[in-house]
């Protein structure tokens, strides 16, 4: 079940280097929100601050507060690995596990978290293959290595990998940079239907899809190279694209910088 994200005063470092400083929004569900901005200014690693993922990173930490649902992901009785399984993650470049059939690719998170049945599972598989818009292309070759799919298919065999241990909230962080235009308007598409399921939040730095696909945009920038990352604002994206209330957004937008 979606859910929405309340972030307050999150500040991510990487050893004593701040990378994000003082970061507060809302992440509404059952809606697409995009982060923008310029190489450098924190996009990913707020992003993964969402999962606890950024605390993998030698030396980084966090400090502020996460509420999925006012359940906060850093108190001190919550288990990281139960976050990651509720905020799923889809990375830049497509990475399904190369020794495993497509089968076992969608179906590896389950495993890991529970015993299920044959016919469990094959309907699991079935279900999340075609969420991810990928089973009528795989389900005559499902026993076949993921890795002999193309660059396209195999970023949707990711993201049914994400959906089948069905968590509350779908992160991508860049999820179309490595692929085709083709394969790129196939995840976008896809996009558009699963933020009926899920909370969605994409970093891009393509200006054109996150007008196409998402709800609302947030703008990150840094004021010099070294400088933290922070959030310059966020709002509907129409609004952000035609009429941003801070002059450094209209400015990237319109290409002056970035």
């Amino acid at each position: 079940m979606a859910k929405r994200i309340d972030i307050s005063g999150l500040t991510a470092y990487y050893g004593s280097h701040k990378a994000i400083e003082d970061i507060s929004m809302t992440v509404e569900p059952r809606s697409v929100t995009a982060f923008i901005g310029p190489s450098g200014c924190g996009k990913s690693t707020f992003l993964r601050t969402l999962n606890r993922m950024h605390e993998v990173t030698p030396g980084g930490r966090v400090e502020g507060k996460v509420l999925l649902d006012d359940e906060n992901l850093y108190a001190s009785n919550v288990d990281p690995v139960t976050v990651r399984r509720t905020v799923g993650m889809v990375f830049q470049r497509p990475n399904p596990f190369p020794t495993m059939s497509i089968f076992d690719n969608v179906a590896a998170g389950l495993r890991l978290n529970g015993s299920y049945r044959k016919s469990e599972l094959n309907d699991i598989v079935e279900k999340s293959l075609r969420g991810a818009n990928l089973w009528n292309e795989v389900k005559d070759r499902l026993n076949k290595p993921g890795s002999g799919l193309s660059g396209g298919q195999q970023q949707r065999l990711c993201i049914a990998r994400a959906i089948a241990v069905e968590p509350d909230v779908l992160l991508m962080d860049e999820p179309c940079s490595a692929l085709d235009p083709i394969s790129t308007l196939a995840i976008e598409d896809l996009i558009g239907e699963l933020k009926e399921r899920f909370t969605i939040v994409i970093v891009t730095h393509n200006m054109q899809q996150a007008a196409r696909v998402s709800d609302r945009t947030a703008f990150f920038n840094l004021a010099a190279v070294g400088k933290p990352g922070r959030l310059i604002e966020i709002d509907e994206t129409e609004r952000i694209f035609s009429n941003p209330s801070v002059q450094a957004t209209e400015d990237y937008i319109s290409g002056r910088f970035g």
